[in-house]
């Protein structure tokens, strides 16, 4: 299936995540912040990056960022998985590249479900 970059500074749901998407038959590979997140990226190339928004050394955005501003990853979609909701926050994420935003907590069917769906959009 897909290569799946996943970003999270609380082991439990990084675990979680991890879990989920392996059991739906993809390859994933983890990271507990954003600055690690960037470097992982640029030696793997994933298919999705899903990451946290609040991480420790570099956010979710700031690594967003980054991402798109690199010729190599800029057309990698990335998901934002946050506990921060509010309609400031999701569209900061939007502004800053994310293809979507999803709220914690969530079903795992769910995520599955978003992640099959930005894959077949980006044609992965």
């Amino acid at each position: 299936m897909a290569r799946i970059l996943i970003a999270e500074d609380e082991p439990d749901i990084r675990e979680l995540i991890a879990f989920t998407l392996r059991f739906a038959g993809h390859e994933v590979t983890t990271t507990a912040n954003g600055e690690e997140a960037l470097h992982q990226a640029t030696e793997m190339i994933p298919d999705i990056v899903i990451m946290d928004v609040r991480m420790p050394k570099m956010t979710g955005y700031d690594a967003c960022r980054a991402m798109k501003a690199d010729v190599v990853l800029k057309d990698i979609p990335v998901v934002f998985l946050s506990a921060k909701g509010q309609d400031s926050e999701v569209q900061t994420g939007l502004d800053v590249g994310a293809e979507d935003y999803l709220l914690k907590p969530f079903a795992p069917s769910h995520l599955v479900e978003h992640v099959k769906t930005i894959l077949a959009k980006f044609g992965k």
